[in-house]
C-alpha cells in the first residue's frame, strides 16, 4: 500500500495566505490558481438558483443529530444536485456494510464520530477515527465497519447518478429504477495518482497547528476537494460579493473552528465543526475564516478541476 503523507503533498502549498484570501475575494484565487489577464463576460442565472430540499445554506450538525436522537443507524440527505450528493451516515457499533465498488467515479468521506475500519481493495486496512479524509478509488471493493462502542458517524460524498456494483457473493440492495444483472466487467480497478492519499488524518496532520494549507485532498475530471485552513480574520462588508460559479453547485464541510459564509440572497451566518454549508449554483459566495476562532478550516467540493471563479469587475 503507498499511502502518501500530507506533509508529503503539500510542502510547496504550505504557505500564509493574505487575510483577504481567507475571504475568497478577489484576491482570493491565492488559494487555487492566478488570475487570468483580461476582462470578461460570464453568464450568471436572472433569478437566484433556488434551494430545492434537502438543499439548503445550512446545515447545522446540531440540529441534524437532533432529528435523529435516540437511532443508531440513519442517513440524512444534505445535498443533492446534477453532479454530486452529500449526505450525514450514522452506522452503529458492530455493523459492517456489505463489499461494493463503484464503477467510474470515486467515494469519499470524512469520519466525525466513533471508529471504522476501512477495508479497500489493493490497500492495508486502517481505521479511521474524527477528522480523517477517506478517498476510495472507483473499481476498488470496500467495506466499512463500525469497530468502535458507540455509533459511527460520516459524512459521504459521491457522483449523481452513480450505482454500486457488488460482486457476486453479495446481495446487492436495491437501486431505484435498476435491476441488478450478473455480469462480467472490465477493466480493472482504476490506479490511484500520488496526489490523491488513501486517507489524510487531519487531526494529526492539522488541527492544533498554526500551518495554512491550501492544497488538494483529491483531483480527477468529475471531483476537486481541498483542505482551506488559516487563522481568523475580520469579515469583509457585504459589498464584498466574494464569487460565483457558473454551472454548478459547490458545498463545504467545516473541520475546524469557525467558518463565516455570505451567500446572495442570504444573511451573513457562521458555521461550526461537522456543519455543511452550501452555494447554490450561480449564487455570489463568500467563505473566510471567521474572526470568533484562531484557526478554521472548510474541506470545498466541486465537480470540476481547475474550478474557475467568476468576481465583479468594479471601478472600470
Amino acid at each position: 500500500m503507498k499511502l502518501i503523507p500530507l506533509a508529503a503533498i503539500a510542502v510547496s502549498l504550505l504557505m500564509p495566505l493574505p487575510a483577504s484570501a481567507q475571504f475568497l475575494g478577489q484576491e482570493g484565487m491565492a488559494v487555487t490558481q492566478p488570475e487570468m489577464t483580461g476582462r470578461f463576460w460570464a453568464a450568471k442565472p436572472t433569478k437566484m438558483t433556488p434551494y430545492v430540499a434537502p438543499n439548503k445554506p445550512h446545515w447545522k450538525l446540531s440540529e441534524i443529530l437532533a432529528a435523529h436522537q435516540g437511532q443508531s443507524d440513519w442517513a440524512q440527505a444534505l445535498v443533492r444536485n446534477k453532479d454530486q450528493e452529500a449526505d450525514y451516515v450514522s452506522m452503529a457499533a458492530g455493523k459492517k456494510t456489505k463489499m461494493k465498488m463503484w464503477p467510474d467515479d470515486r467515494l469519499v468521506f470524512i469520519v466525525w464520530d466513533g471508529s471504522i475500519r476501512v477495508s479497500i481493495d489493493g490497500y492495508q486496512p486502517f481505521t479511521a477515527t474524527k477528522g480523517f479524509m477517506v478517498n476510495v478509488p472507483f473499481r476498488h471493493m470496500y467495506t466499512l465497519e463500525n469497530v468502535g462502542a458507540t455509533p459511527a458517524l460520516r459524512f459521504e460524498v459521491r457522483q449523481t447518478g452513480s450505482t454500486p456494483v457488488y460482486p457476486a457473493s453479495e446481495t446487492p440492495d436495491p437501486a431505484p429504477g435498476m435491476t441488478y444483472v450478473k455480469v462480467t466487467e472490465q477493466p480493472g480497478p482504476a490506479k490511484e495518482k500520488d496526489s490523491n492519499p488513501i486517507y489524510v488524518d487531519y487531526m494529526k496532520e492539522l488541527n492544533g497547528t498554526d500551518k495554512a494549507y491550501g492544497g488538494k485532498f483529491v483531483w480527477d475530471d468529475h471531483f476537486t476537494s481541498n483542505i482551506l485552513r488559516g487563522p481568523g480574520v475580520p469579515v469583509p462588508p457585504d459589498t464584498n460579493k466574494g464569487h460565483f460559479h457558473i454551472g454548478w453547485t459547490e458545498f463545504w464541510f467545516i473541520l475546524e473552528g469557525h467558518i463565516g459564509m455570505k451567500v446572495e440572497g442570504e444573511t451573513y451566518f457562521v458555521c461550526d465543526p461537522g456543519d455543511v454549508m452550501v452555494a447554490a449554483q450561480g449564487r455570489w459566495h463568500r467563505a473566510g475564516d471567521d474572526p470568533s476562532a484562531p484557526w478554521s478550516t472548510r474541506v470545498p467540493f466541486n465537480p470540476r478541476p481547475p474550478v474557475l471563479h467568476n468576481f465583479e469587475v468594479t471601478g472600470d
